[in-house]
């Protein structure tokens, strides 16, 4: 048996803390399945590293975590580091040179757990981001800074082959899982350029998939549509910036970003894939125990799905669903006191129990 390699990194903040639940559950699962082995290692790269050695990870970082089967990355954002090294220095290289040009975010609704929302139906369906181009490229500059004509300009990559890929992966998911409609996020009408090709590429890849509808929605009415009808959804496709917003409103109606999980996919699986909570490393709450863990064991669980353990995969997310169902150990946000150790352990606990039965 072929032991699964994972990289760990936990990053900043909150990030060490989630982290840790996340490998517990995934300790648990290697000790009570036979068939199932993993070995971590830990990198700590992050703000700290950068504040001692003046770069967020070793310049041969990427060579050292290009040969392991996926990452588990906690968060990155520290006050005491500019914005622009924690993200264009960790996650975006990692993103990037490793091809993971699919962000997957589930937007689901588990058993018991409050929507802000009156509409009780329910609220399950898959978000694909563009992950390696669009809005978020380091294409543009500023000119003339601290004078009265300081400019910027910060340019948006859209490619055919950006969309098509993401398109196609988007559609291939909607026909395995026995989804019926995708639906596509552009801004053509006012974007002219690179929404226009967005739109021509979507519909353009939509005819090779007749059985499944394609819908086109404005950015801006379809954040709306994922307030007042987000039970008629079943796979989104978005670009990189229009995906990132919507998945945060999104993980807003079904109980918040401790509970929202996502992957990073290389689907070629020629570099590793990665996998992290959509929360960032939530400063204010750093270091007091109380960040909610569900978020990052759930994207475990989406790294274990990835590996092709889908059966350890559905025993984590039933084991979350079980204790946010019972409602005795639940961290703060979701209206609970129990701290971020505890809820990791009742969620070990409970996949320890399915895994035996």
């Amino acid at each position: 048996m072929t032991a699964y390699k994972i990289a760990v990194l936990p990053g900043d903040g909150i990030g060490p803390d989630v982290t840790k639940e996340a490998v517990k559950v995934l300790e648990v699962l290697k000790k009570q399945d036979p068939t199932f082995d993993i070995v971590f290692e830990q990198f700590e790269w992050g703000s700290e590293y950068y504040l001692a050695h003046g770069h967020i990870m070793p310049e041969d970082g990427l060579d050292q975590l290009k040969n392991f089967d996926a990452i588990l990355f906690g968060a990155v954002g520290d006050k005491r580091v500019p914005d622009e090294v924690t993200i264009w220095e960790l996650i975006m290289p990692i993103r990037k040179n490793f091809q993971q040009y699919v962000n997957m975010r589930p937007i689901k609704r588990l058993a018991g757990i409050e929507s802000p929302l009156k509409n009780e139906q329910p609220i399950d369906f898959m978000v694909f981001r563009e992950n390696a181009e669009g809005e978020y490229s380091n294409i543009g500059g500023r000119l003339y800074q601290q004078h009265s004509q300081e400019m910027a300009i910060q340019n948006t990559v859209i490619t055919k082959q950006g969309v098509e890929r993401i398109a196609k992966y988007a559609f291939e998911y909607a026909q395995k899982n026995n989804k019926s409609k995708v639906t596509s996020a552009t801004k053509s009408n006012a974007i002219i350029h690179s929404m226009k090709l967005w739109d021509e590429v979507v519909e353009l890849v939509a005819k090779d998939y007749g059985d499944i509808e394609l819908e086109s929605n404005f950015i801006d009415a379809l954040a709306a549509y994922f307030v007042l009808r987000p039970e008629s959804f079943e796979v989104v496709i978005a670009s990189n910036l229009f995906g990132d917003i919507l998945t945060d409103l999104g993980a807003a109606l079904v109980g918040g970003l401790g509970v929202s999980p996502s992957g990073n996919i290389n689907p070629e699986g020629n570099f590793p894939s990665m996998f992290e909570a959509i929360h960032g490393s939530a400063p204010d709450i750093a270091g007091k125990g109380i960040a909610n863990p569900i978020a990052q064991i759930w994207s475990a669980a989406l790294m274990l799905n990835h590996l092709g353990r889908e059966d350890l995969s559905t025993a984590i997310v039933d084991a979350i669903e079980q204790v946010i169902q019972e409602g005795n150990v639940l961290t703060p946000d979701l209206g609970g006191t129990s701290t971020t150790q505890e809820v990791g352990s009742a969620i070990a606990e409970k996949v320890l129990k399915l895994v035996e039965n």
